[in-house]
């Protein structure tokens, strides 16, 4: 885990310092809006192919945005990103490929423009259930299980306006499962039967949103946290990327990955005996329709 977490550290490390040479700047008193939508599909399509395979087709829809208000001292900064695919075969029928609801906003006071005072609180779930395949009688995730919410008190270190490092020493992460057959297996880190568990932690959160080359812009995100309890220096991380490639006015490809450490998270063997948390990651590489604003 060491080497995860050096790897993760120093890409964002990387990514701020060279956003620095990009700067789209605030607006006083007005309300920005910005971001990235669109719609990526991929079908496959045989007869009489004697190599084999089958017809399959796959598509998932995404929203990353960004609302940004400044006015004088405050800055308000509210983040969504929502992203549902799905997959279909012959042989294995409709599955899910992605699912994320993201929500975050904060709110902060400042009087040099570059350390805020911040309050932040964040949301992230999914849109409908999970199985682990060819499971489909016992969903493994749902709506609202899990669902985790930050609320963290700290400084935010912004010195322009496209990348910012919250360091919060005081947190909390909220663990949901409002799933009666998931609670009732203590899924989540939750106690079995229950549907919450809060922790007490320091949490520091990291975004960087610029330009890569010309048509091409990047939005990546990673946050940290480590309870104050016996697990300190156990780090839960959530990093997500997207990489926008504009082709043509109507054409874009993407490249979205997120990688995921949650001590909570156990795993299951063949025989279905948990083992200790694994790192998550998932990658998915699209071609459609794009809309930057």
């Amino acid at each position: 885990m060491k080497r995860i977490y050096a790897i993760v550290v120093f890409t964002i490390l990387t990514t701020i310092a060279y956003a620095q040479a990009d700067d789209k700047g605030y607006q006083e008193g007005a309300w920005v809006l910005k971001g990235v939508t669109g719609l990526n599909m991929s079908q496959t399509a045989m007869s009489n192919w004697s190599a084999g395979g089958e017809n399959s087709i796959a598509g998932n829809a995404y929203l990353n945005a960004s609302l940004t208000h400044k006015k004088g001292n405050w800055l308000w900064v509210s983040n969504v990103v929502l992203d549902y695919g799905l997959s279909k075969t012959k042989s294995q029928g409709v599955r899910k490929s992605s699912d994320k609801i993201g929500i975050s906003t904060q709110l902060g006071y400042s009087t040099d423009n570059v350390w805020f005072y911040t309050l932040m609180g964040d949301l992230n779930t999914q849109f409908a259930k999970g199985y682990n395949y060819p499971d489909k009688e016992h969903q493994i995730s749902n709506f609202f299980a899990p669902a985790y919410s930050n609320i963290a008190l700290g400084m935010e270190w912004r010195p322009k306006s496209n990348y910012s490092l919250l360091l919060s020493p005081v947190s909390t992460k909220m663990t949901f499962v409002c799933d009666d057959y998931l609670s009732d297996l203590g899924a989540f880190g939750v106690d079995p039967g229950d549907h919450f568990k809060i922790e007490a932690g320091a949490f520091v959160k990291a975004r960087a949103e610029l330009p890569l080359m010309e048509n091409v812009n990047l939005i990546t995100t990673a946050d940290f946290f480590t309870p104050y309890s016996k697990d300190f220096g156990n780090i839960d991380i959530n990093w997500d990327m997207l990489i926008s490639m504009k082709i043509n006015k109507v054409l874009s490809a993407t490249i979205s990955t997120a990688l995921k450490y949650d001590n909570d998270v156990k795993t299951l063997d063949n025989e279905g005996i948990k083992k200790g948390p694994k790192v998550q990651f998932k990658e998915i590489l699209g071609i459609g329709l794009a809309y930057n604003f």
